[in-house]
């Protein structure tokens, strides 16, 4: 994500520096209503929060966290709210995530050769909810913020399923809300708007559920967070 954030920050200083030329697309901001889609990858894992006593009841070391990648697809409304400059979006998106947690122990009962992993896989329904503020159009060229929250279904949630405590595996709730914080840039063509954008996301509210297992036992909260990169079309 790190190169992600120096590209943009690369973009965005050769769209100021463009020469005045003709706008494009001259009627897209006297329009109420706009849709398009939304193509993204994603960087998805967890803040976790340990019980302070994991060590001297279970001989936890740590337990860390891998994001891994994934991908989305959306579909995006946008509404004017008065001023170019300020928009509400909507893009409802399927998203496709893996978090891995890595457990270090000293008990080799609970994790084999003291190291063990859980692979958490989920299929959401994503319904963010976004305040836009843009800047003024400079040439065919904005940038803008955004900020808000979503609403998120697993569908691979094993929220109800039967726990094997012969082999454990984590359980995340099915239900998650989100606060979200991004920026993007946008470019006008002559039919159409082309613009990237950079989002991270992170829970209001624990989504872990506690089946005192293994796994479970040594932890305490696990908060849903991510990065995601999209590039948008929108007509």
């Amino acid at each position: 994500m790190k190169r992600i954030l120096l590209l943009f920050v690369l973009i965005s200083s050769i769209g100021f520096s463009q020469k005045a030329k003709q706008q494009l697309y001259k009627n897209f901001d006297k329009r109420l209503i706009h849709f398009g889609f939304m193509l993204g990858i994603n960087s998805s894992d967890f803040t976790v929060v340990q019980k302070v006593d994991a060590y001297q009841q279970y001989g936890l070391l740590s337990v860390t966290n891998d994001a891994q990648p994934g991908g989305q697809l959306g579909i995006l409304t946008t509404i004017k709210l008065g001023t170019p400059t300020i928009r509400f979006r909507f893009i409802p998106t399927i998203s496709f995530q893996e978090r891995v947690l890595n457990y270090t122990s000293i008990d080799t009962f609970h994790f084999p050769k003291g190291v063990g992993q859980q692979r958490v896989n989920s299929t959401n329904l994503d319904f963010p909810m976004m305040l836009q503020f843009r800047t003024r159009r400079y040439n065919n060229f904005t940038a803008y913020t955004l900020i808000g929250a979503q609403y998120s279904l697993d569908l691979q949630s094993q929220q109800d399923a039967s726990q094997n405590y012969n082999n454990p595996f984590i359980k995340i709730k099915r239900n998650d809300w989100q606060g979200q914080i991004g920026a993007g840039i946008e470019f006008f063509a002559p039919y159409f708007k082309f613009g990237m954008e950079l989002k991270y996301s992170h829970g209001f509210k624990s989504s872990f559920i506690q089946d005192f297992t293994s796994v479970s036992n040594p932890i305490n909260q696990l908060y849903n967070r991510g990065w995601c990169f999209s590039i948008i079309f929108e007509g």
